[in-house]
Order: C-alpha cells, then sequence, then structure tokens
C-alpha cells in the first residue's frame, strides 16, 4: 500500500510541473521518502506511509531537526493527501 502511495505522489508531482526525488542519505538512518520539488522554488520532504502508520521514533526525530532548520516534512499515509497538498 505504501508503494501505491508512493507511485501517487510521483504521478501527481511529475503532473504538477515537480520532481520527487527518492532521499537517501548513506550514513544517517530515519530521513523522509522523498525530496519533493515544485516549481516557483516550493519544496518539501515527505515520509510516505501504509494507511494508519506512524513514522518511528527515529524518523520523528528526524523530522523534528529537519523541521528546526525551517523545512516542511510531511507525513502521507493517503493518497487522497497529496491532491490536496498539491492544490494548496
Amino acid at each position: 500500500m505504501e508503494k501505491d502511495i508512493e507511485r501517487h505522489l510521483r504521478t501527481a508531482v511529475k503532473k504538477h510541473g515537480g520532481m520527487a526525488l527518492k532521499f537517501v542519505s548513506p550514513g544517517t538512518s530515519g530521513v523522509p521518502d522523498r525530496i519533493v520539488l515544485l516549481p516557483g522554488g516550493r519544496m518539501f520532504f515527505a515520509e510516505l506511509k501504509a494507511p494508519g502508520r506512524k513514522p518511528r521514533p527515529l524518523q520523528m526525530k528526524m523530522h523534528g531537526e529537519l523541521r528546526q532548520l525551517g523545512f516542511n516534512v510531511l507525513v502521507i499515509d493517503g493518497k487522497e493527501q497529496i491532491d490536496e497538498i498539491l492544490t494548496a
């Protein structure tokens, strides 16, 4: 189910003229799944979860650190959330 949400994110972001890049940071655990880059310099990190699932404590810690630096980190567990985010 998480893979379906991730696929929907990639497709929807592309339709909006952006990119949803896989985020891998060797040696750093808990980073979000994707970096979403949208026209106009808009950017956010996306943590993708199966419906009803929550991030692990290590992920929550990393999300907090990124937010303290001023970045948006969104936890997404449904396709409908993606459409709402991209139209906002």
